[in-house]
């Protein structure tokens, strides 16, 4: 699936279509826009990836800022995502190319593109709107879907067979470390004694499980099935193990003075990009015959966002959904793609 192009001639019209409706239903608009263009330094005749397309929001503003000359590879390895992008970004013909793809091979789907090195790269983490928006994937525990939650549905593990097959301790690290959940032996606990009456299935046999151990949303901003989705969907499709991944595989296909902006929405991303710039970056070390050298992994960034930046109050009115975001921006310096 590395790489492969999307073409609307694949698929109906009519499914192509329903998947356009539900993300206009939805108003995805994309996270911090004057931001990530700012950050970006789009220069006009520049090329640039969109490493997490989504509905192609923030691809169609690089589209318009790099001009007629310019190029914007689109990836996304949802093949729903890449399909309502598609009708999105036609208007900008040859200027945007679309493929198929995680993240973490951005180096190869450039590569077969004939692209040596690129002068941004964007990543905006986390599930999409349009992804929620369909209940017959299970991302959201408001519906009535199967616990699937696969982002690209080739993958073989379903949040339905972890949740079925986990022992104790596997499933208390999911909801712990990704989940960031106290109580989550607890929840495992409630999860193993739920399957031997019968299998969790949808994803209101989750909520449900997450309800009576965690209790409801009451006075939080959070439902208490919230993070126990995450960690789900996390664990479903390796999350945290493909940012890594392609934390460093952006890094390596940008060229000098080349940026990367990275959009995360809860800590343990954030935690990752930080460690991520900060290792590149470099740190001054001290010499036993005296002096310093800087010792860094390559390439070196130059860190452009010192803390990160969160949306406005007046984008927050707009799109609440934007609330956990958190972006941070690096610049590449020097070893040239």
């Amino acid at each position: 699936m590395r790489g492969q192009c999307i073409s609307m001639s694949d698929h109906k019209a009519q499914e192509t279509g329903a998947l356009a409706d539900r993300w206009r239903t939805n108003t995805h608009v994309p996270v911090m826009p004057a931001e990530v263009l700012e950050l970006l330094g789009i220069r006009p005749g520049g090329t640039y990836v969109d490493a997490t397309l989504g509905a192609g929001g923030h691809a169609s503003l690089i589209c318009a800022a790099v001009g007629a000359e310019g190029r914007v590879v689109g990836i996304d390895w949802d093949p729903d995502a890449l399909r309502v992008a598609h009708g999105r970004l036609a208007e900008w013909g040859d200027r945007v190319v679309l493929r198929r793809g995680n993240f973490r091979d951005m180096g190869v789907i450039l590569r077969g593109l004939g692209i040596r090195g690129v002068d941004g790269v964007l990543m905006d983490l986390g599930v999409s709107s349009l992804q929620l928006a369909d209940t017959r994937r299970g991302f959201s525990f408001r519906g009535e879907g199967d616990l699937d939650m696969r982002m690209d549905p080739s993958l073989s593990l379903t949040a339905a067979q972890i949740l079925n097959s986990a022992e104790m301790d596997e499933l208390t690290s999911i909801f712990g470390q990704l989940g960031e959940i106290r109580r989550a032996r607890a929840l495992a606990r409630a999860v193993i004694k739920r399957r031997q009456i019968a299998p969790l299935r949808t994803v209101a046999d989750l909520a449900e499980v997450a309800n009576e151990v965690l209790g409801g949303a009451g006075a939080r901003r959070l439902h208490a099935a919230t993070n126990v989705f995450r960690a789900l969907r996390m664990t479903v499709n390796a999350e945290l193990e493909n940012l890594r991944a392609g934390l460093e595989e952006a890094l390596r296909v940008l060229w000098p003075e080349g940026r990367l902006v990275v959009i995360s929405f809860h800590s343990l991303e954030d935690r990752l990009v930080k460690d991520c710039f900060r290792r590149h970056e470099g740190r001054r070390m001290s010499l036993p015959e005296g002096g310093q050298r800087v010792v860094f992994d390559p390439p070196r960034v130059r860190i452009l966002t010192r803390k990160p930046l969160i949306p406005r109050a007046d984008e927050l009115r707009m799109n609440p959904r934007a609330r956990s975001a958190k972006l941070r921006a690096a610049e590449r310096v020097e070893n040239g793609a």
